[in-house]
């Protein structure tokens, strides 16, 4: 496995993860984030190489929140340092608008078998800016809930397919063994508008809460928003995993595999690690469920780590050319071959699930992913109406740092520096801030 770089490197020149070639002219500076599945990707470069000998690549991997600062950065400064990007569906739309991405619809349309049709249609629609792609999936995901079926059947527990979180805190009581090192919930604390905020915003959604009314007053402080930014800081304070105030995503990822805790709720994309024999201690011991709810049907989130091309790339058919190849039905064949199936990058594309060995190995994931995702509105995730499109997120430039902002102050609270209501009255007078702006614009 190819070895990851630090925030430091990048600051130093983009020194990679890993090359391939002479740096030549078709040299290809790729900046990804450092999960599980582009660390994959990064290990079978090789088998690019061997259809492409002419590109040479080099990757710039980084920890979710130093990619989306140093990647934002770059691509709006024109810095021209990466010739492809990993962004999401926040991104993408308002990058487009601002003509900062090569419009992808033309090279996709024309690339013999790549068959952008074959995406799923709401990460699809997600990725596109007046109806062209402006960048591709590498992999889609809602949000569910994963357990472990073995410790429900001890405990005498039944998991609904579509639990309520009061039932979610209920069963985290009962399953919470501090003195045997197992937290009955695993949730992000993590600061960060990707890491603790994505979890806590679908409780917020489904509470009845929203950042801003349709005239942009914003809402956090209100009943429903006050509600369940408690009750997420209290379950992950008293049913939580040990130091949840810094546990992101890998962290989650590394206790549940390891059989330290019951629940976890997080990216669908969780099961190329949880279901990984190689890598997982609870690999075919869980259950799924779809993101817990209170007053809506479905809160699960709609997200995509998806590839980019900056308008500064010096070499747009060439970057095009590796994102076809790592965002093809081919590749998701080549990870399952080489690889394990169950690591196959899911939520993309249609046609991964028609793969007869992956619906082999997923079978108990793969339908809950499906509907997950395909529930995920993003136009309408709240029960009162919004001025703003996301679920996960909210569709404005500012909300990269009001987000930051406010998941430091959930942080805070979460590792008992503050009082929820503390960390409640500055969220709302940062998000205050934002809205006056909106308000003003529309006078």
């Amino acid at each position: 496995m190819i070895g990851l770089i630090t925030a430091a490197a990048v600051l130093a020149g983009c020194g990679g993860a890993g090359s391939w070639g002479s740096g030549g002219k078709n040299q290809l500076v790729v900046a990804i984030v450092s999960n599980s599945q582009m660390s994959d990707a990064i290990s079978l470069a090789d088998e690019f190489k061997k259809q492409h000998p002419d590109v040479d690549l080099r990757f710039v991997s980084l920890s979710e929140n130093e990619a989306r600062a140093k990647i934002t950065a770059s691509v709006a400064t024109g810095g021209g340092e990466f010739d492809v990007v990993m962004i999401s569906n926040y991104e993408t739309p308002l990058w487009a608008a601002n003509g900062w991405l090569v419009n992808l619809q033309p090279y996709a349309d024309k690339t013999p078998g790549y068959d952008p049709n074959d995406f799923i249609p709401t990460v699809k629609e997600a990725l596109s800016y007046k109806g062209d792609l402006y960048s591709v999936p590498f992999y889609g995901e809602s949000s569910f809930l994963v357990y472990r079926k073995d410790l429900f059947k001890q405990a005498g527990l039944t998991m609904p397919d579509r639990p309520t979180w009061q039932q979610i805190a209920d069963f985290a009581a009962k399953l919470d063994k501090p003195a045997q090192n197992m937290s009955g919930i695993c949730l992000r604390g993590l600061a960060g508008w990707g890491e603790n905020l994505a979890p806590m915003d679908t409780v917020v959604n489904t509470f009845g809460g929203r950042w801003f009314d349709q005239n942009w007053n914003a809402q956090l402080d209100s009943p429903e928003s006050s509600a369940a930014i408690k009750f997420y800081i209290n379950l992950v304070r008293q049913h939580g995993e040990p130091g949840a105030a810094t546990a992101g995503f890998s962290d989650c990822a590394n206790r549940y595999s390891q059989g330290n805790a019951a629940m976890w709720y997080d990216a669908t994309s969780m099961v190329g690690v949880v279901e990984s024999p190689k890598d997982s201690k609870v690999a075919g011991k869980n259950g799924y469920a779809q993101a817990p709810v209170e007053k809506t049907k479905s809160s699960g989130w709609l997200y995509s780590w998806s590839l980019g091309i900056p308008k500064t790339s010096k070499n747009p058919d060439k970057a095009w050319e590796f994102m076809s190849w790592m965002t093809n039905k081919d590749y998701m064949k080549l990870v399952g071959n080489k690889l394990g199936w169950e690591r196959v990058p899911p939520g993309s594309r249609l046609s991964t699930y028609q793969i007869p060995e992956y619906a082999k190995a997923a079978e108990a994931y793969a339908k809950p992913t499906l509907i997950a995702m395909n529930e995920a509105n993003q136009d309408k995730p709240t029960v009162q109406p919004v001025p703003y499109v996301g679920i996960q997120f909210v569709d404005i430039p500012e909300f990269q740092d009001l987000g930051t902002r406010v998941a430091q102050q959930i942080s805070a609270a979460i590792a008992g520096q503050i009082s929820p209501d503390q960390a409640i009255k500055q969220s709302q007078s940062y998000a205050v801030d934002v809205g006056e702006a909106y308000q003003e614009a529309k006078k």
